[in-house]
This record gives structure tokens, C-alpha cells and sequence, in this order.
């Protein structure tokens, strides 16, 4: 289900970004959509608002959701030794179909090199 968006937070590589794109997923960088200087809520209300999925190695968002017991939106938490982009992208080429319903009910999905951990939202 490509038909997904997704939100890729300020650590995420424009060339994440790009070649995300050209595997046919719909990818914007915060910066292209926010001010620079937009804190983790406000990203969280933007990511809720147009209904994407954010894409982020920060676990400030998985805390923030925990904390307001939300539902939405979804994330995607890379946890890798190295977020080399065309690492990145082959990895979420291969998980991103796998957890798609998850993702439109609303989870918290941790990546790293062997291992994808699913939390459904509200994290309790």
C-alpha cells in the first residue's frame, strides 16, 4: 500500500528522501513542510493533521505518544549502526509492506538490521 505518506524527521537523509521516492513511496522531509525550528509536538500535530507516517531515529516521539496516549500518527523508528541512505531505504523497501496495516491502525514499528518490533497505539 504505497498509498501511505510519510514524514521524514530532520535526521533522515534527503537522499533517504529521494530515493524513497523514486520506490514509489510518498516522502516529504519536515523541513520541506515546517520551520526549521518546529519542536516534536508540532511535527507529531502535522504528521496527525495530513495523516502521515513519521520516519525518524529520534525516541522522542515514541515517548511524547506514550505520554498523550495517542493513537495517532504512526512511526517508524530506525535503530541502525549505520543509516548509510541506500541501507536505510533497502531495509524499509523490505519492511514497509509488512507492516502497512499496522500502520494505518496506528503503531510505533522499530527498525534495526534484523529485527522489527511492532507497538500498537495507545502505548499502555
Amino acid at each position: 500500500m504505497k498509498s501511505l505518506r510519510y514524514l521524514a524527521d530532520l535526521h533522515i537523509s534527503p537522499l533517504t528522501c529521494e530515493l524513497l521516492r523514486k520506490a514509489g513511496y510518498s516522502v516529504v522531509r519536515v523541513s520541506d513542510v515546517l520551520p526549521p525550528a518546529a519542536s516534536d509536538e508540532e511535527i507529531l500535530r502535522y504528521a496527525r493533521d495530513y495523516r502521515m507516517v513519521i520516519i525518524t531515529q529520534d525516541l522522542d516521539f515514541s515517548a511524547l505518544l506514550a505520554i498523550t496516549n495517542a493513537s495517532q500518527p504512526s512511526v517508524i523508528i530506525l535503530r541502525l549502526a549505520i543509516p548509510h541512505p541506500k541501507a536505510v531505504v533497502k531495509i524499509l523497501c523490505q519492511v514497509l509492506p509488512g507492516v502497512e496495516t499496522d500502520l494505518v491502525r496506528g503503531a510505533i514499528i522499530s527498525v534495526t538490521e534484523d529485527k522489527v518490533k511492532v507497538r500498537t497505539l495507545p502505548v499502555h
